[in-house]
């Protein structure tokens, strides 16, 4: 004997039956045939409204089917694809919304199926995200923090080697500088950093990683390059070791460098360095910004109010809380008859003290604390956080 095939609306009419005539109650109903009470009374409430023939799957096709637009919207959002093929749906419909108001366009979703009907687009691969991190400083406004860092160094085509220093503000993303460096030394970087203060003025923060020239092993990570950073008012800080989420703004930037100006890399560095020029101005001024709406960074970017006139002056020091000593050539402080090294990067310089515990001072060069002075001890460095092990 065959089993008898039930269908799906002979169920449901089943159901309504039952719950009609009082056999059982809805929610006895809904356990015996596996429904929720919502799905239930929604197959209720249609058989009262159109009887037996109401219980039929309903087709999902949406009431308003896609708007059909012009081959001369299409074509115009086509050709805007093609001159910024890195350019995203979304980019794409915000440059268009931008350009022509008036207009009604396709939405990015319409406009991704669009370009991959033309094969403008690829799908990408996902990646396992890291967790988010809170960020070393708070940010703001414009020049609370500038991100700096060396894109990794690729190959043109005629054999030189490209390693650009980028400076971005991590507030509007604006990109402060992009320049490629022979050497990666603390007077070359200082040099294009001083050209961006003359430019834009001063940052309260500078963000860096760990590595030379940006920072050092010595007492407070410090280096000549930083040193100077606090001679001119700014306060370098420093990702933890291994964990360059911290600075992912600015990563997120090397990625779309990458792949807009390297991604073949030009024949020469000539082409090369016009390539990043022309990229920077197009970044800046043109390409929609998805953490900022959809707008240009350009657009949201203020230089700072903070001037520099050119001059190095050492830190100054609340000395009603501090107590300062003067680093000797040999890179030590005296304290109650001991003497502690704090580094000859520092000889000539002042530094504060200030009391913690009984016994323990704090040792300070401006806002970077060097490490702690323990009576009958010395000097000890802060330990750094460990790199994580993969």
């Amino acid at each position: 004997m065959a089993w008898r095939q039930t269908k799906v609306e002979d169920q449901r009419e089943q159901l309504i039956i039952e719950y009609i005539n009082k056999t059982a109650s809805m929610k006895d109903l809904c356990e015996a045939y596996g429904v929720s009470r919502k799905t239930a009374y929604k197959w209720y409430q249609r058989y009262k409204e159109g009887g037996v023939d109401a219980l039929v799957d309903r087709s999902r096709a949406p009431n308003n089917p896609h708007v059909r637009f012009s081959d001369e919207v299409i074509t115009c959002a086509l050709n805007l694809k093609l001159k910024h093929p890195s350019f995203g749906p979304k980019k794409i419909y915000a440059m268009l919304k931008r350009k022509y108001p008036g207009k009604d366009w396709p939405s990015p979703t319409r406009l991704y199926e669009i370009f991959k009907a033309h094969h403008l687009v690829c799908s990408r691969k996902l990646r396992r995200r890291v967790p988010r991190t809170h960020p070393l400083g708070e940010i703001n406004g414009s020049n609370d923090i500038w991100c700096a860092d060396f894109k990794g160094w690729f190959l043109t085509g005629d054999r030189s080697k490209i390693e650009p220093l980028t400076i971005t503000d991590a507030f509007s993303r604006f990109v402060i500088c992009c320049e490629h460096l022979d050497r990666k030394t603390g007077d070359h970087v200082w040099e294009l950093y001083s050209r961006a203060f003359k430019e834009f003025g001063l940052p309260l923060r500078i963000r860096t990683d760990n590595g030379p020239p940006f920072a050092s092993t010595g007492p407070g990570r410090l280096c000549r390059l930083a040193v100077n950073l606090i001679k001119v008012g700014i306060t370098p800080e420093w990702i933890t070791p291994g964990r360059p989420e911290e600075n992912g703004r600015h990563e997120r930037f090397h990625r779309s460098l990458k792949s807009a100006v390297a991604n073949p890399p030009a024949e020469t560095m000539e082409e090369q360095l016009l390539r990043m020029e022309v990229y920077v101005e197009e970044f800046n001024f043109e390409r929609p910004h998805e953490a900022l709406k959809q707008v240009p960074p350009g657009s949201i970017y203020e230089p700072s109010t903070r001037q520099w006139d050119g001059l190095l002056r050492s830190p100054e020091y609340d000395t009603s809380l501090i107590t300062l000593r003067k680093v000797c050539p040999n890179g030590c402080i005296h304290w109650k008859r001991m003497g502690c090294y704090v580094g000859q990067l520092l000889a000539g310089e002042y530094v504060g003290l200030t009391e913690v515990d009984n016994g323990r001072y704090s040792v300070y060069y401006g806002p970077v604390m060097l490490g702690t002075i323990i009576e009958g001890k010395g000097f000890e460095k802060p330990e750094l956080p460990r790199r994580r092990r993969r």
